[in-house]
């Protein structure tokens, strides 16, 4: 015989379980990265900023020791590269699946910075990430020894070609994947200037041209790959001390004035471009960027004190060891 008080009993279990059942689950989400990571690296100054999708890390190189770091998103440094005695200054960088492509130059403030290499050295290193080996190294450089270099930053084409700007020299050199073909360059007298940085960040369009700026004029300038002659300055924007760029849904993000991310966009494929937004809150020394789950960072990096370090020819000078990586808004 059920009794009142077992009868009260079963229904406050069965009314638990029904409610149990009717609460939502918890929602798992991918973590989101921060606005803002503040990292210490002794001496760093990373001039460039990659992302691995494989390790979960961004990638930082190095002006004054001429290695590769990694970046978590919680701020933690960690040596990734660091024997490499060819790599004198880790400049622009570029993850292509397993593989990181990065520029060699030496503005001459470098551990590794010697009279025959300051503003001589012009190059593209390829590392393996699994084995964090060389698996290849280019010697622009050579192919113009009479001219002052220092190569500055990467672009893929859709065959998998880099390209990678010359700051000294007015060229930009185009070095196939299939190692059995040649390195070439592409040259302008748009592309020369005054001492200091000329030529810049560059980024691939999928429409088969070549985006790049020249930092010293803040001018954009297309190159179409289906004729490389064919070279055209984009109008409507100008872009002082442009650095670092990238695509991202047909829109160009470009580091400039050290201080700021511009978005650019353009409605006539590229002929001219106009101003779409200027992020200015968070940017110090900035150089670069690179785009992660959507969105756009940029590395702060103290260049800056590069610059002054470099014109003094004092690399002593050059002892920080706090940056940041600070997220498009």
């Amino acid at each position: 015989m059920i009794t009142c008080h077992q009868s009260i009993h079963k229904l406050l279990i069965l009314t638990l379980l029904v409610s149990a059942c009717n609460t939502t689950d918890p929602e798992f989400t991918i973590p989101v990265l921060p606005q803002r990571i503040e990292f210490s690296a002794n001496r760093q100054y990373p001039e460039g900023i990659a992302y691995s999708p494989t390790l979960d890390l961004f990638l930082i190189s190095s002006i004054t020791q001429g290695k590769i770091g990694t970046v978590d998103q919680m701020g933690r440094y960690a040596d990734l590269i660091t024997d490499d005695k060819q790599l004198i200054s880790s400049i622009g960088m570029k993850v292509r699946g397993s593989l990181l492509y990065v520029c060699n130059g030496d503005q001459g403030v470098s551990d590794k910075s010697t009279e025959h290499t300051a503003l001589k050295t012009a190059g593209l290193f390829i590392y393996d990430l699994s084995t964090k080996q060389n698996v290849r190294r280019v010697n622009l450089a050579a192919l113009l020894p009479n001219e002052n270099h220092f190569a500055n930053d990467i672009a893929f084409d859709a065959a998998g070609s880099a390209y990678v700007t010359d700051s000294y020299a007015p060229v930009v050199y185009k070095i196939p994947a299939d190692t059995a073909q040649s390195v070439t360059i592409i040259n302008s007298p748009l592309f020369a200037g005054v001492e200091g940085i000329n030529l810049n960040g560059i980024v691939y369009h999928p429409d088969n041209y070549l985006i790049v700026v020249k930092s010293n004029e803040g001018k954009l300038f297309k190159i179409d790959l289906a004729n490389t002659n064919t070279i055209t300055e984009i109008t409507g924007v100008n872009l002082p001390g442009g650095d670092g760029m990238l695509v991202y849904n047909n829109d160009l993000y470009v580091v400039n004035g050290r201080n700021q991310v511009s978005q650019i966009r353009s409605s006539d494929g590229w002929k001219t471009a106009s101003l779409v937004k200027v992020d200015t809150v968070g940017y110090e020394d900035a150089t670069t960027n690179v785009l992660v789950n959507d969105k756009v960072y940029t590395l702060n990096a103290r260049i800056g004190e590069v610059s002054a370090a470099a014109t003094a020819k004092d690399p002593s000078q050059l002892q920080a060891s706090g940056y940041s990586i600070q997220q498009f808004k």
